[in-house]
């Protein structure tokens, strides 16, 4: 399959864009960043931030970094119902950064590293193989993977594989500033009303030796 590309200028426009935004938003939230990092190490101790392999742009493997939310003594990665009751596993303030999806604040600065961008394709993790085959067909490895993107505010968990697929392809095939500029504020609405998101649909944990402790 041919290799998708955007346009050099706009790669350049959405490179600068992320950078200036990224690093903006972290000097704004670095004190909620610290006090995060302070409830996650007095309540549950290290460590704080863990980096996970995901699948990046052309394929490429890469560490997304997140709040840890979940026990220490929560199992590898496990897919769809192949684990009971993973709430369990969710640590009491785990389950307030999952509902605002403040777990996810880390990966600004996998954007300023440029493994991710601020809109794209959610990465997703190399065991997700139905998922990864389905992507590779349409080419969505040829852009960056993103903060949050067009499938995350089109039903988030509640869609199947196939359908998220349609999305991140019809993203790939009218990705514009405009819609990322869209997907960038109907993001906040779906944060805070909370559609398509439950748990449940997989428990993610990093290998011990994938872990960083911050």
């Amino acid at each position: 399959m041919k290799k998708y590309r955007p346009p050099t200028v706009f790669r350049f426009v959405k490179r600068v864009f992320d950078v200036f935004t990224s690093l903006l938003t972290i000097i704004i939230l670095s004190p909620i960043l610290l006090i995060i990092a302070a409830v996650i190490l007095l309540t549950d101790g290290r460590p704080i931030v863990f980096s996970q392999r995901r699948v990046g742009l052309d394929g490429k493997i890469f560490k997304c970094l997140k709040f840890r939310t979940m026990r220490k003594d929560t199992p590898p990665y496990l897919g769809k119902g192949e684990i009971e009751d993973p709430e369990r596993y969710i640590t009491g303030f785990g389950r307030f950064l999952r509902r605002t999806s403040l777990d996810e604040l880390p990966q600004l600065f996998n954007i300023l590293e440029g493994d991710m961008s601020i809109v794209g394709p959610r990465p997703i993790i190399a065991e997700e193989l139905n998922l990864q085959r389905l992507r590779k067909e349409a080419g969505v490895y040829d852009v960056r993977p993103g903060l949050t993107g067009y499938a995350q505010v089109m039903g988030r968990n509640d869609l199947d594989d196939e359908t998220k697929v349609s999305y991140d392809k019809y993203y790939l095939d009218h990705i514009s500033i405009g819609l990322d500029l869209s997907i960038i504020l109907r993001t906040f609405f779906v944060v805070l009303l909370r559609k398509g998101e439950h748990e449940g649909a997989c428990v993610i944990q990093p290998d011990e030796d994938e872990t960083e402790h911050k």
